[in-house]
């Protein structure tokens, strides 16, 4: 009964170093909050349906790497929960 514990015991320290782990490695916090989730699938169902369209030139997006930018865009500016845009190599150089 005694060893039945005690390796009872040793699986769940073990489950918990690698919860522990897998935090430490994540950083244990979401990137995107629910808001920016729920404005993606908004956009890619526009983009599905064909009514997704660009900024300016207003032309049919069917990319699904740009519609999912627009729609980080569009979450940004509505204030949700996205990290902030990568800086390219040409304004990086720019700016020293």
């Amino acid at each position: 009964m005694q060893i039945v514990e005690g390796v009872l015991n040793l699986l769940q320290i073990a489950a918990e170093e690698i919860i522990m782990a897998v935090t430490r490695k994540t950083g244990g916090k979401k990137k995107y909050g629910a808001a920016a989730a729920k404005k993606v699938k908004k956009v890619m169902h526009e983009r599905k349906h064909g009514t997704l369209t660009s900024g300016r030139s207003k032309k049919k997006v069917k990319s699904r790497k740009q519609a999912v930018a627009i729609a980080l865009s569009e979450a940004r500016k509505a204030g949700a929960k996205v990290p902030a845009r990568k800086k390219s190599a040409s304004r990086k150089k720019k700016t020293k």
